[in-house]
């Protein structure tokens, strides 16, 4: 018989990848990534724990409790994380 399970409340890190802001993103991720084009479109290749993940324009760059460093999607991020002070 399965059990549920409730995710523990962590804060972590995370920055929206723009347009505006993808130096400062490229800049801020410490582990291994690589700036590259998508159609016309910046994109970054990140090297996570699960191997190479691109992130989009609009995705969202997540640091975790581990310092490593994941992209995640827009709809995921909001359905899952909120803002903390």
């Amino acid at each position: 018989m399965s059990n549920k399970y409730r995710k523990k409340p962590v804060v972590v890190e995370a920055m929206k990848f723009t347009d505006e802001n993808k130096n400062q993103v490229f800049h801020w991720i410490t582990c291994s990534v690589t700036a590259d084009f998508k159609d016309g479109k910046p994109i970054l290749r990140i090297q996570t724990l699960e191997g190479v993940m691109t992130a989009e324009l609009g995705d969202y760059i997540i640091k975790g409790v581990q310092g490593e460093f994941y992209p995640c999607k827009p709809d995921v991020f909001e359905q899952t994380y909120e803002k903390v002070n």
